[in-house]
C-alpha cells in the first residue's frame, strides 16, 4: 500500500486514530477554546496550539489571517514539512480545529483531518488520555498563500452580494443574526446571509461528532445551501464558521469559503450593508 492509499480520511473517527498514534508522520495537534484543557488531558502525543496563533492578533481586523512570516514561523515551530498529515481537535466540536484546517488549506497543506468530535467524542469513546506534554522538533516551512480561493475578503463579499450561485451561511446564534445581540457598531446580518448556528452541525449524543450526512444537506438545502454553489460562511471572528467551513468540505460542498474578517470587520464599519 502506498503512502498516498493509506493516508486518513478528511473525517476522521477516535478508532481510526487510535490505531495509528505511533506513525512518525502524523502531526496531532489539540487547539482548545479553553488553555487548561490540553494540561487536564489530551490525545496522547498531541502537540498544544494556543488558538490566538491562528489570528493576526492586531490592526482593525484582529481575526485576520496572520502575516506569511507569523505562518511560516508558527508551523515551523510545530515541524509541519510537506509530507507531514496534520489531524487537528479541539475541545469544543470543531470550530478551532476548523480555523486551522482551513488555514492549512490556504497555504495549500492539504494532508489533514478532522477527528470527529474531537477531545468529547476521544473520551466518550473511551480512549487514553495523556497529561505529558511534548516538545516538538522544529522543521524550516516556508508557508505561501497557495489556495487563496478558500479565503474572501470584504470587498468581493461586497461586489458580489445578490449574485445568483452565490450563498452566506451566518454560523453566529440566531439573536446575532437577527441584530439582538452583540459586541459591535452595528447589528444584524450580511444582506441574503442565511442562519444555522454552528453547534447545530454537531450531534450532541455522539460526542459532538458532525451530525447524519444526508439530514445536514436536507437542512441546508431548505436554507438555499446547495454543494454546487460557491458557499461564504462566516461568524464574529471566523472560529466558529472555521466549523462551519470544515462541514462543507465534508458534505462535498465544491466551493466552500471563509470569510476571516467576519462580523467583526462588517459590523463595525458605517459603509457595509446590513439586515436586521
Amino acid at each position: 500500500m502506498s503512502s498516498e492509499d493509506n493516508l486518513l480520511p478528511l473525517i476522521v473517527e477516535p478508532d481510526q486514530l487510535a490505531a495509528r498514534l505511533d506513525e512518525p508522520s502524523l502531526l496531532i495537534i489539540d487547539v482548545p477554546a479553553r488553555a487548561d484543557s490540553h494540561q487536564e488531558g489530551h490525545v496522547p502525543g498531541a502537540l498544544f496550539l494556543d488558538h490566538r496563533r491562528l489570528l493576526a492578533g492586531e490592526g482593525e481586523v484582529p481575526n485576520e489571517v496572520p502575516s506569511i512570516e507569523a505562518l511560516s514561523q508558527l508551523f515551523s515551530s510545530f515541524g509541519l514539512t510537506r509530507d507531514t498529515h496534520v489531524v487537528a481537535y479541539d475541545d469544543e466540536g470543531g470550530g478551532w480545529a476548523g480555523r486551522l484546517l482551513w488555514t492549512l488549506e490556504l497555504i495549500g497543506h492539504t494532508r489533514y483531518s478532522y477527528l470527529n468530535g474531537g477531545l468529547h467524542a476521544w473520551r466518550q469513546d473511551g480512549h487514553p488520555l495523556s497529561t505529558e506534554t511534548r516538545a516538538p522538533e522544529p522543521s524550516d516551512y516556508r508557508a505561501e498563500i497557495l489556495h487563496p480561493e478558500v479565503a474572501i475578503d470584504r470587498l468581493e463579499l461586497e461586489e458580489r452580494l445578490g449574485e445568483k450561485g452565490l450563498a452566506i451561511w451566518d454560523a453566529r446564534s440566531r439573536a446575532e443574526y437577527d441584530g439582538e445581540k452583540g459586541n459591535n457598531r452595528r447589528l444584524g446580518h450580511i444582506p441574503g446571509a442565511v442562519n444555522m448556528e454552528w453547534t447545530d452541525a454537531m450531534d450532541r449524543e455522539r460526542g459532538l461528532r458532525l451530525r447524519d450526512y444526508a439530514e445536514l444537506i436536507t437542512e441546508l438545502e431548505t436554507l438555499g445551501l446547495t454543494p454546487d454553489m460557491e458557499v461564504v460562511t462566516h461568524c464574529q471572528s471566523h472560529h466558529r464558521s472555521g466549523f462551519t467551513w470544515l462541514v462543507g468540505r465534508a458534505l462535498g460542498f465544491k466551493k466552500i469559503r471563509g470569510y476571516a474578517g467576519s462580523w467583526q470587520e462588517w459590523g463595525n464599519r458605517d459603509d457595509t450593508p446590513i439586515e436586521s
